[in-house]
């Protein structure tokens, strides 16, 4: 992908996500037009404090909401490239909110296919999450259907050729809403609430997860929902990580949660291709010819019965290993 002559746009770009995406591309690979698409004119303020249009003549700050497709035909005119991360994702206020976060994760995802379409954008990438494999709460069901959608959208994008594709991945270190943050604020109680003692997530960085993406923006042929081979970590371990002095409360699963996350249930795993370092969940549409894909991009189909969860991990990460890639090694819990 020749970045240098693309324009690029990212919805949620004020996000935790879309903060680390906008430093990794403007140190990387700066594009001709990178616009950060957002609907909060206060964190769009606060982050030209950062990234501001007079060192950085490749942006552009656009305030727009993805429930708004008019606004996003606006935003995609001349777009080559869009990053959708846009969401509502906590679990506890979609369960409490259901409409807003069908408004905003399915019908924005519907608007945003429909905007790239007309607009004639060449790949649009959007995130998703572990939630949204097999899930039990409102919130991954919103994101399962528009994982659907993103998929579907390449079978009629027809004579405009846009691309579509997903990437799906675990809880984030340190973003907004991981439980780091409100462990390393209960610690200082000196009781830390775990759930269940048997829970495991998986755990991914903000840079794995950019470069991750970025990485998938040029392998991706559309329809792919991407997966990366990311490490394992017990809710109990995580907390004796950040809290190693702390007594920790069993609290009990609360609801809309599950014991053990997954990226790949058992019933995908015939569609799904295995690489040395991610997965590719392949669409089941006629028009994708999965002989074509493994020629191309390589890897071997998964077996049958195959299920990529948090706790058939092979990849585990030790209390020490998730101090170092939280930050907090030689920090005081």
């Amino acid at each position: 992908m020749n970045w240098s002559d693309s324009s690029v746009l990212i919805t949620g770009g004020t996000g935790s996500f879309g903060k680390k995406f906008i430093e990794t591309v403007l140190h990387d690979c700066p594009p001709k037009r990178l616009i950060i698409f957002s609907r909060d004119e206060l964190k769009q303020f606060e982050m030209r404090e950062r990234f501001n249009e007079d060192e950085h003549s490749c942006l552009r700050y656009f305030l727009g909401d993805v429930r708004d497709r008019n606004r996003l035909m606006r935003a995609f005119d001349g777009v080559d490239v869009v990053v959708h991360a846009a969401a509502l994702k906590q679990v506890p206020a979609a369960e409490y909110n259901p409409m807003e976060a069908i408004n905003t994760n399915v019908l924005g995802a519907a608007n945003v296919i429909d905007a790239a379409i007309d607009r004639g954008v060449k790949k649009v990438i959007a995130l998703s999450t572990d939630k949204a494999a097999n899930p039990i709460n409102l919130y991954g069901a919103t994101k399962l259907c528009s994982d659907k959608l993103f998929v579907a959208a390449n079978n009629y994008s027809g004579m405009h050729k846009t691309r579509f594709s997903v990437v799906r991945y675990g809880n984030v270190v340190g973003s907004r809403g991981s439980v780091i943050p409100f462990f390393l604020e209960r610690a200082k109680r000196g009781r830390l609430p775990v759930t269940d003692p048997r829970m495991t997530r998986f755990w991914i960085t903000l840079d794995q997860g950019v470069e991750f993406v970025l990485a998938c923006l040029d392998r991706m042929m559309g329809g792919e929902i991407f997966v990366p081979k990311i490490p394992s970590m017990s809710v109990i371990d995580l907390a004796r990580a950040v809290g190693p002095d702390c007594e920790i409360d069993i609290v009990g699963i609360r609801p809309g949660e599950k014991l053990h996350e997954v990226m790949i249930p058992e019933d995908d795993a015939h569609h799904a291709v295995e690489h040395d370092d991610y997965f590719a969940v392949l669409p089941t549409s006629r028009g994708f010819d999965p002989k074509a894909y493994l020629k191309s991009m390589g890897g071997k189909m998964c077996s049958d019965g195959f299920c990529y969860s948090s706790d058939n991990n092979q990849q585990w990460l030790s209390v020490e290993e998730l101090r170092t890639m939280a930050g907090l090694s030689g920090a005081h819990a």
